[in-house]
């Protein structure tokens, strides 16, 4: 008895634990969630706020083509803002809100994710403002198809529960940090959720900041992380552990023209080392466009250096 007694209250403590860890999380993040409306068109969904100057994150398909949209914080405070740019190929708007905001949801870094841990969403489902669910990451390298037809990569899969409305809002850890932007539900499927990772997200935030758009060097390829042996790392000269392992490869794509194929590894880039998607995403920019580009392939039959020349991506 004595033992179970012990047990009941080691596992009371554990779930005050967890309430205490979502609901700090939430207390965080939660006043930088807002609520985005197309001005003069039906529909809404989430964003967060990641900067004081009111800039403010959400999904491409929540903004659509509008110029404007509108602002709501939890507070009940509404204001206008102008779509600074938007990424139909990763599904990521980015927001310009009229005014200053005290409180910003901070991006975290989606590369030190594990499977299982703690996933909070935050958004606006169904109409049902500012609504929490909590899950755990359930698996992560995912990939998914955005409106255009392209493969989003390096998406979470969660269990955090969503619904229409949620999209654009924060996917939180319980460090109280951004890991993803909610994006997409399976219809007909329980318990399983999307969200762009938080490094992608910052990738395209900064480009759109700098440019007003993505540009990106296409090779034609699609893929996800892997661990990477000791020995490939050794021959590969890289001082890393992970690298990305290629899904696909495109028919016709420079990647199938210069010999890459599905289930290569590529280690490093002119050098530089590919740790996961996000660096494969963040090293295709716009600079390698026409220019050799030279992949360090791991394969069965050794680490070859294959050539390949970037396009620009239409």
């Amino acid at each position: 008895m004595a033992f179970a007694a012990e047990k009941l209250q080691s596992d009371d403590a554990l779930l005050d634990t967890y309430s205490a860890t979502v609901a700090d999380a939430v207390d965080r993040i939660g006043p930088a969630v807002c609520r985005i409306e197309r001005i003069g068109a039906n529909g809404h969904g989430s964003g967060f706020v990641i900067a004081q100057d009111g800039l403010v994150v959400t999904n491409f398909h929540v903004v659509g083509d509008a110029r404007a949209v509108r602002v709501t914080m939890p507070d009940g405070a509404a204001r206008e803002g102008r779509v600074l740019g938007r990424d139909p190929d990763t599904d990521i708007a980015l927001v310009r809100a009229d005014g200053s905001f005290a409180d910003v949801a901070p991006l975290g870094d989606s590369k030190r994710l594990r499977r299982g841990q703690i996933a909070i969403a935050i958004g606006n489902p169904l109409g049902f403002e500012w609504t929490v669910t909590a899950g755990v990451v359930s698996a992560l390298g995912r990939s998914m198809r955005a409106s255009t037809g392209r493969l989003i990569d390096d998406v979470i899969q969660t269990d955090a529960a969503l619904n229409p409305g949620n999209s654009g809002g924060p996917l939180v850890s319980s460090a109280g940090e951004v890991i993803g932007v909610n994006t997409a539900m399976i219809h007909g499927a329980q318990g399983i959720a999307f969200a762009v990772a938080s490094n992608t997200a910052n990738f395209v935030i900064s480009e759109i900041i700098r440019f007003g758009r993505v540009r990106r060097a296409f090779i034609g390829v699609s893929a996800d992380t892997t661990n990477l042996p000791r020995r490939a790392a050794l021959l590969s000269q890289v001082t890393t552990n992970t690298a990305v392992r290629l899904r696909s490869v495109e028919k016709n794509s420079p990647a199938a023209k210069a010999g890459l194929k599905e289930g290569d590894i590529i280690a490093a880039i002119d050098g530089r080392p590919v740790t996961g998607v996000d660096d494969l995403v963040r090293l295709l920019d716009a600079e390698r466009i026409g220019r050799e580009t030279l992949c360090t392939v791991v394969r069965r039959s050794g680490v070859s250096q294959v050539v390949v020349t970037p396009v620009a991506r239409s």
